[in-house]
């Protein structure tokens, strides 16, 4: 849903804001007279990529709660309100969590949960699932973002994007020296990086990006199975959960928001499921069939 889109989007932006501003304004401390120093540079984009996506899992809820307007409840103002404050307190108890804060936001059935820490975090849940749901599918959606919350899945994440950008930050100047190098030969008046460098540099830094968050959503994608299944402990049968995802796959796809089609709620097949942060429904549906024989 919109928890690891929002992660993803905000660390990617970072990176490039980061990488430009250290590009243009000469930050380059790995270049030395000798050339390239890999052992600083390896440093210096470790400091970086763990930097960019650490800043973008603690914005992660600020974000989340103006990016969907979410409103926070304090105290439940009707009998709603109060019934989802309550299923996610008796979840968290039984996952052993603090209280996260508890949001509702208008939108499409959808919901997230997000935050830096298991002590600091938020589910928040669209009025778009309260309104067609059962109170049964709801919960079960309910548990899966708890389960979230208990594996520590964005904090997990976070560290997978802190190597991924860190891979990525060396590797974009890294090409980017090599084609300074080849362009300027035989020029030895000027020193330190020239334009081929920066130029090459933000290419890669993009591409390169792109091909991270392949990764990253791989890896977003088996999460989304262990959060089905801890659903499915917390509610004492993956039936709820299996009857949850068959509604949401009952859907047409017009009536989902946009960033939730890209994130592949509906499952479509075709290469873009490689950017998909979640599997398609039928594939989770059929996890939780097997693991209930």
């Amino acid at each position: 849903m919109k928890r690891v889109f929002l992660l993803i989007a905000t660390n990617l932006a970072i990176m490039l804001v980061l990488g430009l501003v250290t590009t243009l304004t000469g930050a380059n401390r790995f270049f030395t007279s000798a050339g390239l120093d890999l052992g600083k540079l390896l440093f210096f984009a470790a400091i970086m990529g763990f930097g960019g996506a650490f800043l973008s899992l603690w914005m992660s809820k600020t974000i989340a709660k103006w990016s969907t307007g979410a409103r926070v409840i304090e105290t439940p103002q009707n009998s709603t309100e109060f019934w989802l404050f309550e299923t996610v307190r008796r979840f968290s108890d039984k996952a052993g969590l603090p209280m996260p804060e508890v949001a509702v936001y208008d939108g499409e059935p959808n919901a997230f949960a997000t935050g830096a820490t298991r002590n600091s975090s938020l589910v928040a849940v669209s009025t778009g699932l309260l309104q067609t749901m059962s109170r049964e599918e709801a919960e079960a959606v309910i548990a899966h973002e708890i389960s979230h919350i208990a594996n520590g899945d964005m904090v997990t994440l976070t560290l997978i994007q802190g190597v991924m950008n860190t891979f990525v930050f060396f590797l974009a100047r890294v090409i980017g020296y090599l084609v300074d190098s080849f362009l300027r030969k035989g020029d030895e008046e000027s020193s330190g990086p020239g334009i081929g460098y920066m130029v090459t540099v933000v290419v890669c830094d993009i591409a390169f990006g792109i091909l991270a968050s392949i990764v990253v959503m791989y890896f977003s994608r088996q999460r989304e199975f262990r959060a089905d299944a801890g659903a499915a402990q917390l509610m004492g049968s993956p039936q709820p959960m299996m009857a949850a995802l068959r509604r949401l796959g009952g859907m047409e796809a017009g009536e989902l928001p946009q960033n939730i089609a890209t994130a592949g709620i509906n499952g479509r097949p075709g290469w873009m499921d490689l950017f998909s942060s979640h599997p398609p429904l039928e594939v989770r549906i059929a996890a939780l069939a097997d693991a209930r024989r």
